[in-house]
């Protein structure tokens, strides 16, 4: 159960890295903001801990904005 859970969460990282590293500035956004959620429900969860969610959000947030700057 973790491990799809776990499997969920990355995929769902990956999908913002492809958008970003296509330079589809919506798609990224959007695949950020799909991701945001699922993320922080893995904290809950058990699945990661706090920080390391944060850190995951933080550095997507920095390639997503990148983009747009």
């Amino acid at each position: 159960h973790n491990m799809g859970l776990r499997s969920r969460m990355r995929t769902k990282i990956k999908d913002v890295l492809k958008a970003c590293d296509a330079g589809d500035k919506e798609a990224a956004a959007a695949a950020y903001k799909d991701a945001v959620p699922v993320i922080d429900s893995m904290i809950n969860k058990g699945i990661v801990t706090k920080n390391k969610a944060s850190r995951h959000k933080s550095r997507l947030n920095k390639r997503v904005k990148e983009l747009n700057a």
